[in-house]
């Protein structure tokens, strides 16, 4: 663009950026008049967990995954339970040992496909999850490593907030197995609040269960935000359009980060999932 600015058009927000500014996600920026991932092959978290904890309750069940997680993301939720890495960005980093601040690892492609087989040797890990932050502002780290790791027979799973671009979107998806997307509401006033696009998570919803990926999907309801009747009915009839083997995960919400109310009553996700459970073969329930 003039002015020596770019635009990364990776997701809704289109940040235009000069040199040495940082995006909305504060992984990608402007890095010597060059489009930058900042967050390319270092990793804050890897851990060997269960499938479900995704949650992925209906692929591979009773299997275990490693699941590896970055920093940074492109919403701001209020209620973000993994903030310390979602919010942050280089300048709060530390290498290795060195240093104080949040420790992340180098880990190339090659080396994290190398950890991924040796795992599936000791424990039977069945592939990576791409979780915990927003992996998919990662986007050019996850691609390189779901083509070696399709090349190697394992599976690659993302947990994502589905607020990707479509054209990036559609071309990662044959590199995917399965996804777990949050529908973090059910309405655009919603998204507003979390800085997201209620539509594009939508439309990317759809076309990874048309692309042939197993999908599933999250919801954390939160009181007076989210966990109207009325609204739960209308996510579930729309889940259910698609196909109503798709199934749902109801989460329960506890304060965090920014946002102080009260947790949502087992009580009230008891009734949404009757709701649900009218359009939509399986319901299930988290954190409760």
């Amino acid at each position: 663009m003039n002015d020596n600015k770019l635009t990364c058009h990776l997701c809704h927000h289109a940040c235009q950026m000069l040199d040495g500014d940082t995006g909305f996600c504060r992984s990608r920026g402007n890095r010597g008049g060059r489009l930058a991932s900042l967050s390319y092959g270092l990793l804050t978290s890897v851990a060997l967990d269960p499938i479900e904890k995704k949650p992925l309750y209906h692929f591979y069940p009773g299997s275990r995954i490693l699941s590896v997680g970055s920093f940074g993301c492109n919403l701001a939720c209020p209620f973000c339970q993994n903030y310390s890495i979602s919010q942050a960005g280089e300048t709060d980093l530390c290498y290795e040992d060195e240093g104080a601040g949040l420790r992340v690892y180098r880990l190339p492609p090659e080396e994290l496909v190398e950890l991924a087989l040796d795992t599936r040797e000791r424990h039977g890990n069945i592939g990576v999850a791409f979780t915990y932050n927003e992996p998919l502002m990662n986007y050019e780290y996850v691609r390189d490593c779901a083509r070696l790791l399709k090349e190697a027979g394992m599976k690659v799973v993302l947990v994502t907030n589905g607020t990707l671009s479509t054209g990036p979107f559609a071309k990662l998806l044959p590199l995917v197995d399965a996804l777990n997307i949050d529908l973090k509401g059910f309405t655009p006033e919603f998204y507003q609040w979390v800085r997201g696009d209620f539509e594009l998570v939508r439309t990317n919803i759809r076309a990874a269960h048309e692309a042939g990926c197993h999908v599933e999907v999250t919801t954390l309801v939160i009181p007076g935000h989210n966990d109207s009747p009325e609204e739960m009915e209308r996510e579930a009839e729309w889940l259910a359009s698609l196909s109503p083997e798709i199934p749902l995960h109801l989460s329960r919400y506890f304060p965090r980060f920014h946002l102080h109310e009260p947790a949502t009553p087992v009580e009230t996700l008891v009734r949404l999932q009757g709701i649900a459970e009218k359009h939509l073969r399986y319901v299930h329930l988290g954190n409760v």
